[in-house]
């Protein structure tokens, strides 16, 4: 009985994690509002010289802000980003978590 109950917590501790690592979309769209809205649009649509990021997979804006917060030249060019965009953003994606990169994704990707 207590190996079935050790491996049921595992289990729901597992499938929490996973929950946890995909996203949060609510969560993602209060920080979206908070920080990325004033440049990107309300809906991501973009503006001026901020590019629009609907259509973006969770993954494609986590990645991309993971680059601009590591400095990673080499993916922003292959993305088309870097330039002006890198000295907005990089300040902007350093005070980021994992998990608020990931919640951006989520949020995002819901965007069309």
């Amino acid at each position: 009985m207590k190996k079935m109950t050790v491996l049921m917590l595992a289990a729901g501790l597992m499938t929490s994690g996973a929950a946890m690592a995909a996203g949060d979309s609510a969560a993602g769209k209060t920080l979206f509002d908070a920080s990325c809205a004033s440049c990107h649009g309300m809906q991501a649509q973009g503006q001026g010289m901020f590019p629009k990021l609907t259509g973006m997979s969770a993954a494609d804006v986590k990645a991309t802000l993971a680059a601009f917060k590591s400095g990673d030249m080499a993916t922003l060019k292959k993305r088309n980003l870097g330039g002006p965009n890198y000295a907005i953003m990089a300040p902007n994606a350093a005070g980021l978590s994992d998990q608020d990169m990931e919640n951006l994704g989520a949020y995002i990707a819901t965007l069309k």
